[in-house]
């Protein structure tokens, strides 16, 4: 069993930010997220080629992201090796991706509430690249809407993210690494 979770924060208001690149991501891997109140997050269970794997929006907000993750693994026993945390990078250019295991949250709260309550940095990250010009201040720059060509560039890359997701399921971390990194 797997868990995909996209980082973001839920509401109207924070569509299409470049602190929600994981919800978009997911939101275009997947359309039937159902509201779960118990774990405060919205979960779609997929079957892919035989591995059952959950996809997971926490509704806490970015800062507290952890707390979804951490009840979801713990109900259905999912060891952190079989998360894959999909996040924005401010330190990756804009369009670029990485995947990790084993890192520091790198001054990303919605990471840093995920090791915090899972007890380890041992989960798997989908990190996406969205620069940070250095003008004005971060909090502004992660929640500001994408220009409509870095949106268009964005969304232009969901082929790939939908193949490392299904790489990671079936393959895990070492082998989605090697081939997409």
């Amino acid at each position: 069993m797997k868990m995909i979770v996209g980082l973001g924060n839920p509401g109207k208001e924070y569509e299409n930010t470049r602190h929600n690149v994981g919800f978009m991501v997911l939101d275009s891997f997947v359309d039937d997220f159902v509201k779960e109140n118990n774990f405060q997050a919205m979960i779609s269970k997929k079957n892919i080629d035989g591995e059952d794997v959950f996809f997971v929006k926490p509704l806490t907000f970015m800062n507290l992201s952890g707390i979804a993750v951490s009840k979801i693994a713990s109900y259905y026993k999912i060891v952190p090796e079989d998360i894959l945390v999909i996040q924005d990078d401010l330190d990756l250019p804009f369009g670029s991706y990485k995947l990790k295991i084993h890192s520091s949250s790198g001054g990303h709260n919605g990471i840093k509430s995920i090791i915090s309550s899972l007890h380890t940095e041992g989960f798997c990250r989908l990190k996406i690249g969205i620069a940070h010009d250095e003008r004005g201040a971060v909090i502004d720059y992660v929640l500001g809407k994408f220009s409509k060509k870095d949106l268009q560039e964005f969304e232009n890359s969901y082929a790939t993210y939908h193949e490392i997701i299904k790489s990671f399921v079936l393959n895990g971390i070492d082998k989605t690494m090697n081939q997409f990194n």
